[in-house]
């Protein structure tokens, strides 16, 4: 009778994995499998950024890109002010108002 305890049953190997094996799958769907799609999203937005565009920082600075080399865009603010920005420190880009 103490042996017949001790004895797992078939699959129980499988079945005490189950459990694991789901959690990893609602974190891939939930949390992994958006992050990569937003990341993504980003780095199409990056190759397609234009002179003209009007972007906002990842630091909340508004301003119309004036020129794109390399990795490196200038944002022209008001009264001339120009700083480089890294592109990667773009966050959006703002879509022209009609009206």
């Amino acid at each position: 009778m103490i042996f017949a305890q001790a004895a797992a049953p078939q699959g129980g190997a499988i079945v005490s994995l189950l459990p694991l094996i789901m959690i990893f799958f609602v974190f891939y769907f939930l949390l992994i499998m958006p992050q990569q799609k937003k990341q993504k999203a980003h780095k199409k937005m990056l190759e397609e950024l234009k002179e003209g565009d009007k972007v906002v920082t990842v630091g909340g600075a508004m301003g119309l890109i004036g020129k794109i080399k390399d990795n490196v865009v200038t944002i022209e603010f008001r009264d001339g002010v120009k700083i480089d920005y890294l592109k990667s420190a773009v966050s959006q880009v703002m879509k022209p108002q009609n009206g």
